[in-house]
Order: C-alpha cells, then sequence, then structure tokens
C-alpha cells in the first residue's frame, strides 16, 4: 500500500477512511488558509509550471534533489492518488454531498472547461470546504459563466464520472493539507497541471493506484485501443493485431483501459500481487 495508506489509513486505503474527510479538519486555521489560498491564488499555478519548464531544461544530475523536495512538501499540502471507478463509487457511499465546480488547472492551462472536478463532503450541501469557497473572489469557480456550484445527487455525479472515462479522463482524489481530502478529480493532459507534473515533469504529486492493468492474451484481439486511450502510455503499441502488453513502470491502475476494449480483456490486480510494481508509487 502507499505510505499514506500506513500513515492514514491504519494500513487500509487511506482515502476510503471517513475520518480523512471529517468536517473537524476543517476546523484548523492553517488548513482554511492554505484552500483560500488555493483557490484565490490560480495564477500560481501557472507561475509554478513555468518554472518546471525552466526545471527541465537543467540537466538531471543537478535538478533531483530540487524535483524531491517539491515532491516532498507537496505531500504535506496538496497531493493525490489515482483511483478507479469502483473505489470512487465507495467514497460516493460514505460522503454526504457532492458538488460539481470548475477546475482550477483547466482555467488556468487552457481556459473554459466541463467542471471536472467535484468537491466531497460528510457536511450537507459540500460541507465546510463549500463554504470557504464560496467566501473568497473566485469567480472564475462559481461564477455564472462557469455553470456555478452544481449540487448532485451521488448517483448523478458516478454516472458523469463514468462518462469521463469514455472520455479518456482518469479519477484522482486530492488532500488540502494531508490527510484531509476534499476533491475528486477527472485528470488528462493537457489541461491537468497534476499530470503535466508528475508525467511530463517527471516531478511526482500524486500516488498512482493500488492496481494495475492485466491482460488475457486469451481474449485480447490486438485491436489496439487501450494503447490509444491510456493517458500514462501504458500499453505496448505493437505490430497490428499483436496482443496488448502493459509496461507495470508506467501503469496507474486507473483502469480506464477497460471500457474500450471489446472483449473485456483487461482487468485490474492488486498492485502488491505484482512483485516488480508492488512498491512502486511515485
Amino acid at each position: 500500500m502507499c505510505d499514506f495508506c500506513h500513515r492514514h489509513g491504519e494500513g487500509k486505503k487511506w482515502y476510503l477512511d471517513a475520518r480523512n474527510y471529517s468536517e473537524d479538519l476543517l476546523s484548523d486555521l492553517g488548513r482554511r488558509k492554505y484552500i483560500e489560498h488555493f483557490f484565490e491564488s490560480p495564477d500560481r499555478l501557472a507561475k509554478g509550471d513555468r518554472a518546471l519548464n525552466n526545471l527541465d531544461k537543467i540537466p538531471a544530475f543537478f535538478t533531483r534533489g530540487i524535483r524531491r523536495k517539491i515532491t516532498g512538501k507537496q505531500m504535506v499540502k496538496h497531493f493525490g492518488q489515482v483511483v478507479p471507478i469502483e473505489d470512487i463509487e465507495k467514497i460516493l457511499d460514505f460522503t454526504t454531498s457532492v458538488v460539481r465546480l470548475a477546475c482550477v488547472c483547466r482555467h488556468v492551462t487552457i481556459g473554459p472547461e466541463h467542471r471536472y472536478c467535484y468537491g466531497i463532503s460528510l457536511g450537507p450541501q459540500g460541507g465546510e470546504m463549500m463554504k470557504i469557497v464560496q467566501g473568497i473572489d473566485s469567480a472564475y469557480l462559481i461564477g455564472p459563466q462557469t455553470g456555478g456550484l452544481e449540487y448532485l445527487p451521488k448517483d448523478e455525479a458516478l454516472a458523469l464520472m463514468r462518462e469521463n472515462e469514455e472520455e479518456g479522463l482518469c479519477h484522482t482524489i486530492w488532500s488540502f493539507v494531508t490527510p484531509f481530502i476534499g476533491g475528486i478529480c477527472n485528470c488528462s493532459l493537457p489541461g491537468c497541471l497534476a499530470m503535466k507534473t508528475t508525467l511530463t515533469h517527471k516531478t511526482p504529486i500524486m500516488f498512482r493506484s493500488e492496481y494495475l492493468a492485466r491482460v488475457d492474451a486469451e481474449r485480447c484481439s490486438g485491436c489496439g485501443e487501450c494503447v490509444k486511450i491510456c493517458p500514462f502510455e501504458a500499453f505496448h503499441p505493437h505490430k497490428r493485431k499483436a496482443k496488448a502488453r502493459v509496461d507495470w513502470k508506467k501503469c496507474y491502475g486507473c483502469g480506464i483501459c477497460r471500457n474500450t476494449c471489446p472483449r473485456d480483456a483487461i482487468a485490474l490486480a492488486d498492485r502488491s500481487a505484482v512483485p516488480e510494481a508492488a512498491s512502486l508509487w511515485l
């Protein structure tokens, strides 16, 4: 299991521990100030992306320590983990409310988007988290041009996230001063700064999931659809009609490849069951 599971989940999946969504955690003034700053200052995300672009120009030998420091800092503040739809459903089972809102990352990178982010809470109507958001100058999130804060029944939110999978987006959960979890995002490049930071800039700010994709070679037809949809480029593209193979060093276990497989040849397995990837989280 990932480091957070041992530290914040008592050896179970940390994101399935209801205590990590508790409204009590929002009584911490430092956490509240962090959330306010996060949503009221989206330009700082763009500034960080530009800084990483500059860092990419420097030989990796000189930047490894800097990247590790960034990852360590993010673990304390705002860190994510890829989560398959089955576990998203479990999260929605014990949380109380879901609010769909505009994505900060996409606001910075590509402008208008389709509200791929969801605030989740144990409190009604988005809980204290949404009260904090509504209390700051965040028109790009809650203004009429963004669709505002959209309070959804949990089954409708789950259906929308299944549609996100079909678009090629993977699900992630995010802490706001760890271990408090306040959001589910649906991520893809080039709009998601978290994925860009992790994959393009080689500076991890999210864990891989607790799972890995596995291919049943007998069922696989070699159609290549999994290669096309995988956001992590974890499927080996071979000659036409060749059987799909998973590169476990790249697989994040998001599971969206399963939707596109016409022969149901792909399943998720526990990461711990694959020795080569059991301790590969970043």
